[in-house]
């Protein structure tokens, strides 16, 4: 597998950076990472930057991760790229929530790497 280039969209630059390192542990080696600390910068970035998966906190402040997500569809960026929700909530009403809005899994906080690998790798394979 080539080189996967991943959107990381996190208001805490330490969680985007545990992210990235469980990426990294779940096995995905040529990974280049994008950063976004709020899901209007993570927009910014789809339209100048092609990406292979987006990863996205749900609590955000200004823009949270659903709406990141509508937004995503509703300007079709990244068309066909998967992206995971990443959460605290235990909520169900979130995750439903995410996933009828086109997101392909979700992760819940704190993840291992080996949940990041379960539920992330096969979608970065299947595309």
């Amino acid at each position: 597998m080539g080189e996967i280039r991943a959107l990381i969209v996190d208001d805490s630059s330490v969680m985007r950076k545990i992210v990235e390192r469980a990426l990294r542990q779940a096995g995905l080696d040529a990974l280049v990472v994008h950063e976004a600390g709020t899901g209007a910068e993570g927009l910014e970035l789809l339209r100048s930057k092609p990406v292979d998966l987006i990863l996205s906190d749900i609590n955000m402040p200004t823009m949270d991760g659903l709406e990141f997500l509508r937004q995503i569809r509703a300007q079709n960026l990244a068309q066909g790229v998967p992206v995971v929700m990443i959460t605290t909530e235990s909520s169900e009403e979130h995750v439903k929530q995410a996933i009828q809005s086109g997101a392909q899994g979700y992760i819940r906080k704190p993840f291992t790497a080996e949940q990041v690998k379960e539920r992330v790798l096969p979608l970065v394979h299947a595309a």
